[in-house]
């Protein structure tokens, strides 16, 4: 590799780390699915960057049925606003990411690479609260009452719900987010090279 191509690899890296932030807008950030006998293949619910969505059309409609008889709140995407919020700083963290292939320094990709780690998991977390609140508030007056029952999906890996084997792992989304904050973290460490 010449020396100009080494001098250019810190903002190729950086570039690439841009476009795969931008792969959370194609492709959800997590998947959680309901494995049931009276469900063959399951319900997979999407959770995405900026809307829940499902493997087949009517897939939250489903589940908002199963958790009424829990007493379940209803997921209701239009009332969440972390989809309607996490897409804009989505758009500023890529800005600032093409900002910083024009500064090319090596201080201001490990800046990008601090505050995008910092939102990932602020993200996971606050991913968590809504998985905790949807599965602990639950409604007294539900058909379906078993004492001392929580619904809480696991935040990641499998559990078992009732009659339901419920998992919940990352989805091509948050592989795209992790590779764009270590393609940040390799294009620091180059330009801090050369």
């Amino acid at each position: 590799m010449s020396l100009k191509q080494k001098s250019r690899l810190p903002q190729l890296l950086m570039l690439i780390g841009v476009l795969s932030l931008g792969a959370v807008f194609l492709f959800p950030l997590w998947q959680i699915t309901l494995d049931a006998a009276q469900f063959p293949g399951g319900l997979k619910m999407h959770i995405w960057i900026n809307k829940i969505s499902g493997s087949e059309k009517n897939i939250i409609q489903n589940i908002n049925i199963l958790n009424h008889y829990i007493g379940m709140q209803y997921i209701e995407p239009d009332s969440i606003p972390e989809l309607k919020y996490f897409p804009m700083v989505a758009y500023v963290m890529m800005a600032l990411g093409l900002i910083s292939l024009a500064i090319n320094k090596a201080w201001v990709y490990l800046t990008w690479f601090i505050i995008i780690a910092i939102l990932g998991a602020l993200g996971i977390y606050d991913f968590y609260l809504w998985l905790y609140d949807y599965g602990h508030n639950l409604d007294p007056k539900a058909p379906i009452k078993v004492e001392g029952m929580t619904y809480m999906p696991p935040l990641l890996g499998e559990k078992d719900l009732l009659n339901f084997y419920v998992t919940s792992y990352p989805h091509l989304g948050s592989g795209f987010l992790g590779l764009s904050s270590l393609l940040a973290l390799a294009a620091y460490w180059f330009k801090r090279k050369s």
